[in-house]
């Protein structure tokens, strides 16, 4: 194959690619919903946060990273912008076939929930998330086996959490449509610190892949400064220790600082790395160190995750570590997928540079520039 031919292919799959990330850059995250359940002797309780736009709408989230990848995206959008009395009617009309997706299990026995209360908010920016609060109860058997909670898988993921007990009562991200654990009657169920680890070791890694497409792609900016395990160790090893700070942080709400403002500014991170990469900027201190600032911002995003499902306080730093690991995991198999498909059969030509990691810097730069000022201004 001659060199124009493959750095034509090269263009080729690289403009393929803005196009798909450029599909997923007004993007409207999919985060899960959160369930505190209380089991009581004669019924259960189910008090859960949830964006119902996303279940009126019929979306399938459970591969999705954001709405906007569903090709039922603008009947989500639309329900975004609905009123709340228009939406809670639209989910009154609905109940009837969604309750049987709301799986509760009295040992064999399902039983089929019912609502007792939903707020939904006033209509807000309607690019962010709305959350409803659902109140639901069901009456269980009288023969005192336990209760198992989830829903249908396609509802995306769901975090369970048992209350009624100290900070090591059950809590546990559902997907997929498993069900929670069997949660007794009688006492709360304890939450081993193993089981929490591996967890958030999991969690972590999908934070990164596949779910982290703007970490993604600021780990690949990295890749393509350079190929030598020196600096290529130098920066990930910065980017690692600056989120692990901040995670903790803002984990720990010591440090608060709005969405509106950190998702932009990761965005810019992107573009930053990518340009300097065009540019050919020198490795050493001011890399590593720029690279550890950005960290910082990644580790305030991050924390969204965390915030979401809810650490125990005593097991916080299992939690943490669990889900550091599970992101490191994550960016190593970006880093490692992107050395074997492109550093390990062309890093030594030399047209390696020009053909492959400057395009494809020029694509990372282009998606993180749309991505801020969709950010910023839409």
């Amino acid at each position: 194959m001659s060199n124009a031919l493959f750095a034509l292919l090269i263009k080729v799959a690289l403009w393929v690619a803005v196009s798909m990330f450029a599909q997923t850059a007004a993007a409207h995250e999919v985060r899960p919903a959160v369930a505190d359940v209380a089991v009581g002797e004669a019924s259960v309780d189910l008090t859960i946060r949830l964006a119902l736009e996303p279940i009126l709408s019929g979306m399938d989230v459970s591969a999705l990273a954001d709405t906007n990848e569903s090709p039922l995206a603008g009947r989500h959008d639309a329900l975004r912008a609905t009123d709340r009395t228009a939406l809670r009617a639209a989910f009154d009309a609905a109940w009837p076939r969604l309750a049987p997706r709301f799986v509760l299990k009295a040992g064999d026995t399902v039983v089929i929930p019912r609502v007792v209360s939903l707020s939904v908010p006033e209509v807000g920016d309607v690019a962010l998330p709305r959350d409803s609060v659902l109140v639901l109860t069901a009456d269980l058997p009288a023969d005192g086996t336990p209760v198992q909670v989830g829903w249908d898988a396609a509802f995306g993921s769901l975090a369970v959490r048992q209350a009624g007990g100290d900070a090591n009562s059950y809590a546990a991200l559902l997907s997929g449509g498993t069900l929670s654990d069997p949660l007794p009657r009688a006492a709360v169920a304890q939450d081993s610190a193993g089981a929490v680890f591996v967890r958030y070791v999991i969690s972590g890694f999908e934070h990164i892949v596949p779910k982290g497409l703007d970490h993604i792609l600021f780990v690949l900016g990295l890749f393509f400064y350079a190929l030598r395990v020196r600096p290529l160790l130098a920066q990930v090893t910065a980017f690692t220790l600056a989120h692990t700070v901040t995670l903790a942080l803002a984990s720990l709400q010591i440090v608060t600082i709005p969405a509106e403002i950190v998702e932009p500014l990761i965005a810019a991170s992107i573009v930053y790395v990518a340009v300097e990469n065009i540019l050919g900027g020198q490795t050493g201190l001011l890399r590593v160190a720029v690279v550890f600032v950005f960290g910082l911002l990644h580790g305030l995003g991050f924390a969204s995750v965390l915030g979401d499902v809810g650490l125990q306080d005593s097991r916080f730093v299992v939690g943490l570590v669990g889900f550091n690991i599970g992101v490191e995991l994550g960016q190593l198999a970006v880093i490692t997928a992107a050395f074997v498909a492109l550093g390990l059969p062309f890093g030594k030509k030399p047209w390696y540079r020009s053909m492959i990691a400057v395009p494809a810097s020029c694509a990372i730069a282009a998606v993180g520039a749309w991505w801020t000022f969709e950010r910023v201004f839409l």
